[in-house]
């Protein structure tokens, strides 16, 4: 597993769509954009890791009340073993009417040989 694929049956659970980088398309009222931010390696002693932290933001993109749909995802996330490193409100796009909230995961993954 990985985890973009992990969160996309988080997200297409919730009944949202989901693309990655940016919705192309005529965008339903609501939406979910995920933007890989970062893998990373943690020290082990032997210098060999043995772990990988993968982390990325969910932008929740919604034309409503956005409150329910952000408890739900969280909800869903943190079920499926989402480390949530941060939550914010972006802010109301005006140009396109849509309230624009930030998910940030993380998850941690053996590495592969």
């Amino acid at each position: 597993m990985s985890l973009l694929s992990e969160i996309k049956t988080v997200v297409t659970d919730c009944g949202l769509s989901l693309e990655t980088g940016v919705f192309s398309g005529e965008p339903p009222d609501e939406y979910v954009v995920v933007t890989p931010l970062v893998d990373t390696f943690e020290l082990h002693a032997d210098d060999a890791p043995g772990y990988e932290t993968q982390e990325a933001r969910l932008s929740l993109f919604s034309k409503g009340n956005y409150m329910q749909r952000k408890k739900q995802l969280s909800k869903a996330l943190l079920t499926a073993d989402f480390v949530i490193t941060d939550r914010r409100y972006i802010g109301h796009e005006d140009d396109t009417g849509y309230h624009h909230y930030a998910i940030d995961v993380a998850k941690l993954y053996e590495t592969e040989d």
